[in-house]
């Protein structure tokens, strides 16, 4: 058996003379347990929400989007729009026309996005597997019909088994000041069909409608805001992508669903990455047990250490048992710490114990939880790190002359 690493067990597992090392040493893996464990569960907890957001903008966001470089629109007659359309990976496309509006109901008014789409946009999306009330239908018995956002339908008061339409004003495209309404803006009457419920984002923004409808609504002949584009099942978006880019050019861009909610990601990667500094500098503070616990027990072993140095034993060799005391510390903790973590995150994505607060208005009830093989790698490396420097400064301090 290695013989400083036989002698930094002994040390580990022996009883000392002074029982205020004993409860250092106890004190300082209850410590690195608890931060592991910390780190574990939290970064968990950040990929469950993380997976969660996904799952929820999925339903939306299409698997790539189309939108011109500038202007609002382009003609839908192109024939690299048609090339792109007709390709391999592609399973359904959409043209889409988008614009703000006034939405009125009863007395109510209310400024949203109207999203004119294509009737193939329910095979594109999961949007109707989103509904709270109602059904996705664009159109029932040859009438346009509209699918709002749940927070459109709560600041209106919409109600689908009313019999009141919702007005919608837009400013009339090219059309000169007046004081006169009528001539200003082009009004239009549709009926909802059907309440979603996705994100507040998109929940308070968005109304569906047919794209016949919405562009007679807004003055428009064969233009689109975007074009959206389903992939078929196990096709590389990164490759399709830049394939789409080639055929368009310059005068397009070509958007995955990371990139169309690119500032949203990146703030949630950040927040799980400022969390786990925080708790890592937490973990920083509690690794001073473990240099108060090897300072003491060096004092302690003076006498331990002076009969190996007269049996031939160096300087290297003293620190290299000292060094690995402190780190089986360090590793006693990190391993109880994972494990405990893992343990405390399959009880929560079994049975759910920890809810919600307000939950009545979420899609989920309970804290999701996403365990990542890579995550918990990280934090065993960063807490082996934490704790490889928190034993070799008091040793390499204390064990200065040979």
């Amino acid at each position: 058996m290695n013989f400083p690493f036989y002698i930094a067990k002994r040390y580990l597992v022996a009883r000392k003379s002074h029982n205020v090392i004993n409860l250092i040493s106890g004190i300082s893996v209850v410590g690195v347990m608890t931060g592991t464990m910390a780190l574990v569960i939290i970064l968990s907890a950040f990929n469950g929400f993380d997976t969660l957001v996904h799952s929820l903008f999925n339903s939306f966001d299409p698997d790539l989007k189309i939108t011109p470089a500038t202007g609002k629109t382009f003609p839908d007659t192109l024939s690299s729009l048609q090339r792109v359309k007709e390709l391999p990976a592609v399973m359904f496309a959409s043209g889409v026309i988008e614009e703000n509006a006034l939405l009125q109901y009863d007395e109510r008014q209310y400024i949203a996005t109207v999203k004119g789409v294509e009737d193939v946009y329910t095979q594109m999306s999961g949007i109707d597997t989103m509904m709270v009330d109602g059904r996705f239908e664009l159109h029932r018995k040859g009438a346009p019909m509209a699918v709002v956002g749940q927070g459109i339908a709560t600041n209106l008061g919409i109600g689908l088994h009313f019999i009141t339409p919702i007005k919608v004003y837009v400013p009339r495209r090219g059309g000169r000041v007046s004081l006169d309404p009528a001539k200003a803006f082009n009004k239009s009457y549709i009926f909802p069909s059907g309440v979603f419920a996705i994100q507040q984002d998109f929940d308070l923004k968005y109304m569906l409608v047919p794209i016949t409808f919405a562009r007679k609504l807004f003055g428009y002949d064969h233009e689109l805001s975007a074009l959206e584009l389903k992939l078929r099942p196990g096709t590389e978006v990164k490759k399709v992508q830049e394939q789409i880019r080639q055929i368009l050019g310059p005068a397009f861009q070509v958007k995955d669903r990371y990139e169309q909610q690119a500032l949203l990601y990146r703030i949630m990667k950040t927040e799980k990455w400022a969390i786990f500094l925080i708790l890592t500098f937490i973990l920083v503070i509690a690794s001073f047990n473990v240099i108060g616990s090897l300072s003491m027990l060096i004092i302690e072993k003076q006498e331990d250490i002076a009969t190996l140095r007269s049996l031939g034993a160096g300087v290297p060799v003293l620190r290299r048992i000292f060094l690995l005391e402190g780190w089986m510390i360090t590793v006693a903790g990190a391993a109880a710490g994972v494990v405990l973590g893992l343990f405390v995150c399959w009880v929560q994505q079994q049975f759910g114990l920890v809810k919600i607060p307000g939950s009545g208005s979420f899609v989920i009830d309970t804290y999701p939880i996403v365990i990542k093989a890579v995550d918990v790698a990280v934090v065993i490396l960063t807490v082996l790190a934490i704790g490889y420097v928190a034993a070799w400064y008091p040793v390499r301090m204390m064990l200065k002359k040979g």
